[in-house]
């Protein structure tokens, strides 16, 4: 590299940047390598140094991309030191491989020490010299800030001991950016003490005219804004500057741009990729290794096959064998045994693990080593798809765990190989369009609201996010925000500028890295401050290209659900259900699919798979796999015709007699990625290694690649005596259907959780249900819906209680019982303690009890009414006003209580005040029905013991008003709904008009229909949560998707008014008829009568009319429902 850079400066003189910082030095770096790189090209710079502010995030992509651009690069660090009280920075460069090493160990240090800052020791500096060049830094540098305090003595102590340290590995650090006018006492002590000077001009942004975008930035991570006078502010000096404009700056000074090409020509290494590089298992070398992976897959084959009987054992053995040579040769053994190995432990622990995840599942190995659970010659899965021998790769496989669990693997791998072998990986969260103008808008100091009103005019698609340039040039709107206003412009501007830089660093989700020795040797660390576990600085893409292998520990919430479910069957029925085990062929799970009743079942719950699934009706496993593959964007348009040839209806297109068994299973249908790789091989002699590569080519459509493969598919055909036109024919249905093929072995597992699934809902509902609810314990959608499918499904839901729910949700009477833990803006732990007060003690036999047995910080005021509105009290308090209307009371006995207890004091007033049963609880009337099923709502986030529409039954039925879940059942575009309001949205169209989306809920769930401008300006007043109403809906059905339009909205008030023309009142008890005068009107036109049984030797109605001229709204129904004496009411 050095002697590159040389024959590069003896062509042209020049000056070599050391100190350009990227955006890695998060909100504060702002030139990207593309940029850096670009300056080398434009300005004939033969090499540049990356030093960031204490990491080495970027060191090994600048390598790579620098070198790729034939450009030199330098690897440094900019280093908080603490020097007993004095702080501040120093610059360190790497010369060789022992530099970089030592530079790991320092950075790492930093993030990982336990000092509670990133700061690290002058003396591990001195200590770790080797292979390190020691700029003294720049502004706020160690030596600097010393000058600028006039503490000159410390200075100098430490300079004398770096360079007594580095010797001529030391230079004195230039800088002449406008701060820290200490240049003078830089000279003099460079001069006296015979140390080299070097300019530099640490680069923060690329160009002058970016200063004020880059100060906004600082702003962003300083949390302050522009105007803000005590902040830290730069220069506009701290840009990437020409090789001339450094040149022209020191003119005075030449040594110090001389030397900036001495140094560079001293810094010849290079962060170079590497080969993966794994532990070795148990201490094994590689033959071992291989002599141990052999015998545990021969073993674990034998144990499968005691338990899965096959027909011809022969075919399973040669193909382990195979599999087993094919892994050695390729030098894996290793990985399968580490993945086995803590695969292994948590089966051993009971923590639930998936039964495989992408192509790994097609590995009879992994099946024999129980990595993964599914037979992969049963259902016709390829290894080759995995680890194919013709094109050398390592394997990966993704492991799912129990997501309450998966923390205890990763502790046990750590532990195993050690904490310093094994690292979670870093990611970088970026300034995305919406969040960067959020942060510019911020502290530039605009109105809040009006910033928000022009974010919400760029589309929001996490999945394909839009830039701030797209949305700039697609929405009107936003330019005219920008031409209108030049705060907006200014904005738009900063934010155009700042876009996609780094914002914050993370932890990856689910990778870890597992090295062959102590991480630090050739990769820097970091720690997340939420975590205790070490990170690496490299994120994944560049932490693989290091040599680490990545294992993806993914937490998978539905092996917690299916775990749940069967703990719950054992503790309530005794029964131990071995999931596993159960048979793929259960009649009974497989008619509950068919019935499309799969709420709650993987992979199978949506809308438009559960229609799927009534058309299919599914009768094997298979089905389900296909189901999984076909159900995305492509595929979808398959599936018409695989139900018509499944039901009979048209008659599959094999394409060739030779592709028949291929394509039995699928009815002639190319779904799979493998059956594109069996045509191949059958079809065009293929090998399966061949084949695969012929897959991932039409995966691509490289125009070359493709016309390479299908003159070799053809010419394969041919031999096989099929014509060539016959052979082009297949060859482009398969490269059509290939594009978008989906890979079986995964799909067989996930499948085969979706079947675990809906099994234990078809034979053991409530606790599959109970299960479900409970690991969606903060989601009241979620819980909504499955509340209204355990109602569908007949089984009872018992409402909260403070005696006999648990935190979680349970299986009480064969019921589901609401967990206290659900209710909303409740404290979690005030609920365990009530739970744990009753197991302690007993069922609380009052509200008096309730309050005198628990701690007064659990009775407060948002406790108390949350579990009053939930009903939580019914039990011992039917009326939920009363204790509403109680909370200070019984939180002031609790305290009293509390205070008698810790005091011991002797009760004065004896025995008969004991209790304070004696203090009475103000007596209130009954919430009406209404408002308790508001409050209800309030508490739990959907109605559970009731709906309000419930009041309105007999109105809605006799006016052919429909339930949202007939709506899915016809096919009318118009019709009548009713609904009671849960939340409004209102937003504003590209063309500015005002429209909502209104969340509504019935009996049979909750809905949402849009209300545009001309309508929602008449009714916004009066679409308010909590109200019940009539629409008049229009539906768009569009495939799988259906949209909900109004174009009338009617308050149930308003529509009883106009509708009901008769109200019968029946009796039970004559002394009733008073309160029914007092709540009755007559301003109306509805007629009122009174009905009720006289009883003599035989039993005879008596109807009474009131006259027809009464108001008759909601409320007037409502409050004569709730006298006592009533028995019903019947509207006409």
């Amino acid at each position: 590299m050095s002697n590159y850079l040389q024959e590069k400066i003896n062509n042209s003189f020049t000056y070599i940047p050391l100190r350009a910082t990227s955006p890695y030095s998060l909100l504060q770096g702002a030139v990207t390598m593309d940029k850096i790189s670009q300056n080398c090209l434009d300005y004939n710079i033969p090499a540049v140094a990356i030093v960031d502010n204490n990491n080495l995030f970027g060191a090994l992509e600048f390598c790579e991309h620098m070198s790729h651009k034939g450009i030199q690069p330098i690897i440094g660090c900019n280093l908080n030191i603490k020097s007993e009280k004095h702080t501040g920075s120093l610059v360190l460069l790497c010369t060789r491989r022992e530099g970089y090493k030592n530079l790991i160990r320092l950075s790492s240090e930093i993030y990982i020490n336990d000092h509670g800052e990133e700061i690290i020791d002058f003396s591990r500096i001195l200590e770790l010299n080797e292979g390190l060049i020691c700029l003294s830094g720049g502004q706020n540098s160690l030596i600097n800030n010393l000058l600028v305090n006039n503490q000159k003595k410390d200075a100098l102590k430490i300079i004398d001991k770096i360079k007594n340290t580095f010797k001529d590995r030391f230079y004195i650090e230039l800088q002449r950016t406008g701060f820290d006018n200490v240049e003078e006492d830089l000279l003099k002590i460079a001069y006296e003490n015979d140390i080299p000077l070097v300019a530099t001009n640490t680069s923060y942004f690329n160009q002058r005219e970016e200063y004020e975008a880059h100060d906004a930035l600082l702003c962003i991570n300083q949390s302050t804004t522009v105007d803000a006078e005590d902040r830290f502010r730069l220069t506009p000096d701290f840009y990437f500057k020409t090789p001339q404009e450094m040149i022209d700056l020191f003119s005075d000074i030449p040594e110090a741009i001389e030397n900036t090409l001495e140094i560079a020509l001293r810094c010849s290494y290079k962060v170079a990729t590497a080969e993966p590089k794994l532990p070795r298992f148990s201490g094994l070398d590689l033959d071992g290794e291989a002599i141990e992976f052999e015998e545990q897959a021969k073993n674990g084959l034998k144990e499968r096959l005691k338990i899965f009987k096959v027909d011809n054992e022969k075919k399973y053995w040669d193909r382990l064998n195979s599999e087993i040579n094919i892994i050695i040769e390729m030098g894996f053994p290793g990985y399968f045994l580490i993945v086995a190995d803590f695969i292994k432990w948590s089966k051993k622990n009971n923590i639930p693990v998936g039964p495989g995840r992408g192509s790994g599942a097609g590995s009879l190995v992994a099946w024999a080593l129980t990595i993964t659970d599914l037979d992969p010659i049963r259902f016709n899965l390829i290894f080759e798809r995995f680890l194919n021998p013709e094109r050398i790769s390592l394997p990966d496989f993704d492991i799912d765990f129990c997501q309450e669990r998966r923390d205890e693997v990763i502790s046990y791998v750590q532990e195993k190989y050690g904490e310093d072998k094994v690292a979670q990986i870093i990611t970088f969260g970026t300034l995305q369009s919406r969040a960067v103008l959020r942060d510019v808008g911020r502290v530039l100091g605009l109105p809040y609201g009006q910033v928000d009103r022009i974010c919400k005019l760029i589309p929001n698609n996490p999945a394909n996010p839009t830039s701030l340039g797209e949305a700039i040039k697609g929405d009107a709107r936003i330019r005219d925000e920008s031409d209108q206003s030049p705060e907006v412009e200014k904005m738009l501007n900063i934010g155009l500028s700042l876009e996609g830089l780094y914002r914050n660093c993370s932890t990856h989700a689910a990778g870890l890295v597992i090295g062959d020795n102590s991480l630090q040797d050739f990769i820097p660390l970091y720690r997340d401050p939420r975590s205790s576990m070490p990170v690496t600085q490299f994120k994944m893409k560049w932490a693989e290209a290091s040599g680490l292998v990545k294992f993806d520990f993914l937490g998978l919430k539905t092996l917690t659900v299916i775990d749940k479910t069967i703990q719950l069957i054992k503790q309530k029925t005794g029964k131990n259900i071995k999931i596993n085990e159960i048979s793929l062929d259960d009649k009974a799970t497989f008619d509950l699919l068919s019935s499309g009743n799969a709420i709650g079942v993987f992979q199978l719950e949506s809308s438009g798979m559960r229609d799927v699934l009534r058309n299919m009706r599914p009768d094997c496993f298979e089905d389900i796999i296909a189901l999984v593959a076909l159900y995305r964007p492509g595929p979808m348009e398959n599936i018409p015709r695989f139900i018509a040839c499944k039901q009979g209806h048209e008659e599959p297109d094999y394409m060739h007699p030779m592709l028949e068994e291929i394509l039995k299973e699928t009815y002639g249908v190319i779904i799979y990625q493998e059956q594109v790789m069996q045509i191949a091989q059958i079809l065009a002699n293929y090998s399966l290694g061949e084949a695969d590569i012929l897959r991932r080519a039409m995966g691509k459509k490289i125009k070359s690649e493709m016309d390479d493969q299908k003159e070799r598919f053809i010419s394969g055909a041919t031999d096989n005596k099929i014509e060539k036109d016959k052979a082009n024919y297949i060859f482009d249905l398969v490269a059509k259907f290939a594009g978008y093929g989906f890979n079986k072995s995964h799909a067989a597992a996930y499948a085969l959780i979706a079947y675990q699934t809906a099994y234990l809902k078809a034979h053991y509902p409530e606790y599959f249900m109970t299960a479900s609810m409970t690991m969606d314990i903060e989601n009241t959608d979620k819980l909504s819906v499955f509340s209204n499918e355990c109602k569908k499904m007949g089984i009872k839901i018992l409402p909260p209680s403070v005696n006999h729910s648990l935190m979680q949700f349970d299986v009480q009477d064969n019921s589901v019982r609401y967990g206290l833990g659900a209710i909303k803006n409740a404290s979690q732990q005030s609920m365990v303690k009530i739970n744990d007060e009753v197991k302690k003690n007993g069922l609380f036999k009052s509200l008096h009890d309730f309050a005198q047995r628990l701690d007064h910080n659990i009775l407060t005021k948002k406790n108390l009414e949350n579990l009053a509105y939930s009903g939580a009290f019914d039990e011992i308090e039917p009326n939920r006003n009363k204790v509403f209307s109680s909370v200070d009371i019984l939180s002031n006995i609790s305290s009293s209580a509390e205070k008698i207890k810790s005091d011991n004091q002797e009760n004065f007033f004896g025995d008969e005040f004991e209790t304070f049963d004696h203090i009475s609880l103000p007596s209130v009337p009954m919430w009406s029905n209404d408002l308790k099923l508001q409050k209800e709502f309030s508490a739990i986030g959907f109605y559970l013991t009731g709906h309000p529409l419930e009041d309105y039954k007999s109105l809605i039925d006799r006016q052919g008003i429909i339930s949202y879940q007939k709506l899915t059942e016809i096919t009318d575009i118009k019709c009548k709904i009713a609904g009671t309001i849960s939340y409004v949205m209102e937003r504003r169209s590209k063309n500015g008009k005002r429209f909502a989306f209104v969340g509504l809920t019935d009996e049979d769930g909750p809905f949402e229909i849009t209300i545009f401008s001309n309508l929602l300006s008449r009714v916004r007043e009066k679409i308010i949560p909590g109200t019940s109403v009539i629409l008049d809906l229009e539906v768009q059905r569009e495939k799988n998707n259906q949209r909900l339009l109004t174009n009338s909205i009617t308050p149930i008030n308003e529509f009883i008014t106009k509708s009901l023309s008769k109200m019968k009142i029946y009796l039970e008890d004559p002394e009733a008829i008073g309160n029914i005068k007092s709540r009755l009107k007559r301003n109306g036109s509805s007629e009122v009568s009174l009905c009720f049984l006289s009883v003599n030797d035989k039993v005879h109605k008596v109807e009474l009319s009131l006259g027809k001229n009464f108001y008759i709204d909601s409320l007037v129904l409502s409050s004569i429902k709730d006298i006592s004496g009533v028995s019903k009411i019947e509207e006409i």
